[in-house]
């Protein structure tokens, strides 16, 4: 089985799913919703999730944290550290190419907003929202990708 297979549809679904909700929460939080707004927003954050995700082999680095602090597969506390790293990584990204345009946006019609404060509200309210969809979404997508891929699950090892 090909790994790298396996790793870029699960970049896609964790990609898209982040970004379909990042962008919601955003412009929802702002109170400035509009579908036009959101769909530039979704996009964006798509090509940026996409681009990390196929640029950081996620799976690596998680294992690679996870075998340094001795956390076991399949424990809830390996899925918080593993949903965590993946937050990390992805959501500071994305939110500061969100934030950074909607500040542009509103400076541009003479708005006179602190970047860093919204960008640190939107931070910390992206990061709870991050941890949780990834901390939901990757197991399912895993279960899905790997069904597709003829494996029997994400306890059983593949095939390289």
């Amino acid at each position: 089985m090909n790994m790298k297979k396996i790793g870029r549809e699960m970049s896609l679904l964790m990609g898209v799913t982040l970004s379909f909700f990042l962008s919601l929460t955003g412009l929802l939080v702002a109170g400035k919703f509009s579908v036009v707004g959101w769909l530039i927003s979704f996009v964006l954050s798509t090509i940026i999730s996409l681009i990390i995700g196929f640029l950081i082999p996620m799976k690596k680095v998680t294992d690679g944290v996870n075998n340094k602090l001795g956390l076991e597969p399949g424990k809830l506390s390996t899925r918080c550290m593993e949903s965590l790293i993946s937050d990390l990584v992805y959501t500071p990204i994305i939110t500061f190419a969100m934030v950074f345009m909607a500040y542009k946006k509103a400076t541009a019609h003479g708005a006179k907003i602190p970047f860093m404060g919204m960008f640190g509200k939107s931070l910390a309210l992206s990061m709870i929202v991050g941890f949780v969809l990834i901390f939901i979404f990757m197991p399912l997508y895993m279960k899905l990708v790997f069904k597709k891929n003829g494996i029997g699950g994400p306890g059983k090892k593949p095939e390289e």
